[in-house]
């Protein structure tokens, strides 16, 4: 089977010829390109060669946010707003005027609108980039005051989306029959988590949700405009698989938030897409005690980058008992395995003895690293969890 077709299976629930693996390296790759630090034997290789040359398949869930086709593209960062060249849409604001500068690794954007003026702040600098992070950092959220609340209504409610099949369509090019191409639509999971997570501060977010309630529903509703745009576009662009929603932790989308929040729009969007025979996957790599159960709800089809103990509250197997088949899990492998100064060698040998005995017979699981393989992982560890993939066998 090539990876794609593993992958696919998993998610269906159909056997394989062996476990997916399919650990994501982009940011160890690109930290370790830069450094000169990569395994001789592949110094001057692609990641693509790499992934190919191990026998891994192919994680292509996460787009290069760097990968835009000019620097306009990446103006809008601070709104939360992403025009990556190879999404499948893109979005133009209408009836604002938009002025930029550069003062370092720091880009100022100024939105003026008939209702006033926001401002965003975004951090991208040499460190960084020296880590292989490809995602800038937001100093300044448009949202500062009360008075912000019409500008940024406003800003959503005239946000055309346009269609970029092409774009998703180059993307899944690039990774070829390696792997399965997710088409990343937003890391928020409903129009309200992309105001908690794109457009103010968190512990500002929380105090106007009590102390501005109807201001915030209305932004809620302007934002859920645009929202509704870009779901009426993606649902047709060629992808199997979609992202949408992002980053969840039981501390900051509480399980009752999530519940009343976010479970609506993702599960709104699951049905959308399950009516057209394709599948939705969710980015789940915070602490997830209480939130299981609202995956279910939710009826999403894949929970990317599961992070189980040590690195959070909840075991493999209590994940895998809850999911008990209905949510496919990619990632298990929490990232300071891979890490010898955290993990010593003796303890990596029995954490994988306990994973691997808890995968049970395999199904509905796509092996992989959560969040990301670190710039400092030992290699040699990843050799040996793919032996470990080998000797498991098929997935029956």
């Amino acid at each position: 089977m090539t990876g794609k077709e593993r992958m696919l299976a998993a998610i269906q629930g159909r056997p394989t010829d062996r476990l997916p693996w399919a650990p994501r390296l982009d940011l160890w790759f690109k930290a370790n390109q830069r450094a000169g630090s990569l395994p001789r034997k592949y110094s001057r290789a692609s990641l693509r060669d790499l992934v190919d040359d191990l026998g891994f398949d192919l994680h292509a869930v996460v787009p290069d946010f760097r990968d835009v086709r000019g620097p306009e593209d990446e103006l809008d960062r601070g709104l939360g707003i992403f025009n990556l060249r190879t999404m499948p849409y893109r979005t133009v604001l209408e009836d604002v005027r938009r002025t930029a500068r550069v003062e370092g690794d720091r880009t100022i954007v100024t939105y003026e609108t008939p209702f006033g003026s926001v401002e965003t702040v975004v951090l991208y600098d040499e460190a960084m980039r020296r880590a292989g992070i490809t995602i800038s950092h937001v100093e300044r959220q448009p949202f500062q005051s009360e008075r912000d609340y019409a500008a940024l209504g406003h800003i959503f409610e005239n946000a055309r989306v346009v269609p970029q099949p092409e774009g998703f369509q180059e993307f899944a090019d690039h990774a070829g029959d390696r792997g399965l191409p997710v088409a990343w639509v937003s890391a928020a999971g409903s129009p309200m988590h992309f105001i908690q997570r794109e457009l103010m501060r968190m512990d500002t977010f929380f105090y106007e949700m009590h102390d501005h309630p109807e201001a915030m529903a209305r932004l809620a509703e302007q934002v859920g405009a645009y929202w509704g745009r870009i779901r009426d576009v993606v649902l047709d662009c060629p992808a199997q698989v979609l992202l949408v929603g992002a980053n969840y932790d039981a501390t900051v989308t509480c399980p009752p938030f999530f519940r009343d929040h976010i479970l609506p729009g993702l599960r709104a969007f699951a049905r959308d897409l399950h009516a057209r025979g394709k599948y939705l996957l969710t980015h789940t790599d915070g602490e997830n005690s209480g939130l299981l159960e609202h995956y279910l709800a939710a009826e999403i089809d894949i929970a990317d980058s599961v992070c189980p103990a040590p690195m959070t509250k909840l075991s493999f197997r209590e994940v895998r008992d809850a999911f008990a088949g209905r949510i496919t899990i990619m990632g298990g492998i929490p990232s300071v395995a891979l890490l010898p100064e955290a993990m010593p060698d003796r303890e990596f040998d029995r954490f994988l003895d306990r994973l691997f005995e808890d995968i049970g017979r395999g199904d509905h699981l796509i092996l992989g690293i959560s969040d990301t393989t670190p710039p400092a992982a030992d290699f040699r560890r990843l050799r040996a969890i793919a032996r470990r993939v080998e000797a498991f066998g098929p997935v029956r």
